[in-house]
This record gives C-alpha cells, structure tokens and sequence, in this order.
C-alpha cells in the first residue's frame, strides 16, 4: 500500500525517485518535486530524499529546461515511491529498457506512480492492472481504448494502495499536499502550500463538481483535509482515531463537524465513500466482485455485498447481472 507512514517516525528521509522522460512538461515537474523541497527547507531536516533517473547524462523537457540524472537505469536502489513524469505522446514511448526497469523497480519501490502521461507509460508496462488511476484528461479516451480494462477515474489524482496517479499541469501540487499531510499532518502540509501562495487545496475529486463538492467548499478545513485522505485510502481504510491526528482535531470534535456538514458521522460518510467507489466499479470495470471489495477495503466479499445492498438496495452481483442483460 502507498506508505503513510510519518517520516519523522524513525528520522529516515522518505526516499522519492524521478524518471522524466523526454518532452515532459516543466510545469507538472516543478509541482511534483519543488513542494518535497520546500518541506524539507521549512522542517530544517532532510524529510524528503530526491533521486533523478535517466538513460542519459539529462532530460530534455518540452521546453528549455532539463534535468540531470543522478542514477542511471543500471541502479535501482530501494525507494519508497517511485514517480514517471512524462508529456507530448507517451502512447509512442516503446524503450524496452525503460519499461523492463520500470518492472524491475516495482518490486524495489514500495509505491509507483505516474504524473501526466507517466501513468500511459506505467499502463504500457502493465504496472496498473487491477489499480484505480488517472491521467491528462486528453490522453484518458485514447488509454481507455489502448487499454479496454484499465480504471481511469476524471480525477486530479488518484492514491490506490501502491500507485499513486496525477493529471499534471497543477495537480500534483495539490497530489504532493496530500502526501505531505499523510506523513507530517495537515497543519504542516499547509505550511507548505502556503509557501507556494497555494492557498486553494483542491481535493482529489475535483474535477467532478457536486453537491457534496458544493457542501465541501462551504466546510470547516479539518473536514476537507479529512475527505482527501479518505479519497486516497479507499482499499486501506484509516481508523477514526488516525483521521483526527491527520488533521488536528479530537475523534468528538471530528465527529460533530461531520454530523452537522453531512448529516452523519465520519465512519459513517466513510463507508458510503467507499461503497460509492465500489458501485463505480462494479457498473464501470471488469474487475470480479471479490477485487472490487478488497480494492474498496472491506474484509470479505459477503460483508462488502451486505452492506451495499443496505445501501444500493440491491447487490452488486445482481447490479452486474441487470447491466449484461441490458447491454
């Protein structure tokens, strides 16, 4: 699963590796690692540890900037996540090397993740079978086609267990305060956009304007801070108590905003985040019902299909079924 542990836990940087690849835009790059740097200037300690990797010496960007390597695809150190950031055609990128060692390094990261177009290169790899993702919305009808059982989500950024996804553009900016928050807590990670004047934290699901999104907006910050890091734990649910140390509240406190925001307790808006993720899947993908109930983190298929049909009124399998026939 992606790691949300606090780094400063065992005081062992948490170890990020960059593989930009040619033509990668500037902008998406700079969002992604100059929020790692700012944290570590505003902690006064290393938090984060940056590595660039590279076939080449450097890597042109689609403009006049480049990045320098400092290792080369014969390493392939441990990390603790492992980011693609790619731009222009990525669906042309066929370099075997790049693509053996992105396999290679899936067993040595403990996540892998891509920005942009780094998420066409790692569904090229075969890296996102079974993984809920996103992309640069003018790249998400041509990977659905490519890739008929991939799970794109119109989405900012996705976090599902070991893979992390980002649109680009200024998204991973808003990708990179949820991580920092995961690991130092919210207070910190605002700390950080603030640094950046990124005062409007957007959250994962964005893109996707709703009510709920309406009634997030006008919401306390602890209950916003607290839905993201719900968005990016769906298969590896975070406990009551670890929702309210994330974001600076007591568990009662944390309680009530969510009762008087939504009607209903934070485990208990949880959960239909969840199912809703779950229904998704279930009318959306390919994937069995078994997966979908450990990708949405609910212990075993029969609890999963229980409390859908308590809240769906019917069961996924039958949801499914009625689907088929009517398609």
């Amino acid at each position: 699963m992606l790691n949300t542990d606090k780094t400063g836990s065992n005081d062992a940087p948490f170890r990020v590796g960059i593989l930009p690849l040619g033509g990668f835009a500037m902008m998406s790059y700079a969002c992604t690692v100059e929020p790692l740097r700012a944290a570590n200037l505003l902690s006064r300690k290393p938090l984060y540890a940056l590595s660039h990797f590279s076939a080449l010496p450097e890597t042109q960007s689609s403009g006049a900037g480049a990045v320098a390597r400092s290792h080369s695809l014969d390493e392939m150190p441990e990390l603790d996540l492992l980011l693609v950031v790619a731009g222009g055609n990525p669906f042309a990128y066929s370099d075997p090397q790049t693509l053996e060692w992105l396999r290679n390094m899936n067993a040595r990261a403990q996540s892998v993740g891509g920005v942009s177009g780094g998420s066409v290169i790692l569904t090229k790899a075969g890296l996102m079978a079974g993984r809920r993702m996103t992309v640069h919305w003018e790249h998400a009808a041509e990977l659905a086609k490519a890739y008929p059982d991939v799970i794109i989500e119109r989405r900012l950024y996705v976090m599902d267990r070991d893979r992390i996804t980002c649109g680009g553009g200024t998204a991973p900016m808003d990708m990179m305060h949820a991580l920092i928050a995961n690991h130092h807590g919210s207070v910190f990670a605002r700390l950080v956009s603030d640094w950046f004047l990124h005062t409007d934290i957007r959250a994962a699901a964005a893109p996707q304007r709703s009510l709920q999104a309406v009634q997030l907006d006008l919401a306390p910050h602890a209950v916003v801070e607290t839905v993201a890091a719900m968005e990016n734990h769906i298969a590896d649910p975070l406990t009551l108590s670890q929702l309210a140390m994330m974001t600076g509240v007591s568990e009662r406190h944390l309680n009530r905003l969510f009762q008087t925001a939504f009607g209903k307790s934070a485990m208990e808006y949880y959960r239909v985040l969840r199912l809703d993720v779950g229904r998704r899947l279930v009318t959306g993908s390919s994937m069995s019902i078994g997966s979908i109930a450990e990708a949405t983190g609910f212990a075993t298929l029969s609890h999963f299909s229980n409390l859908y049909n308590d809240y769906f009124r019917i069961r996924p399998k039958a949801e499914r079924q009625i689907l088929n026939a009517e398609s």
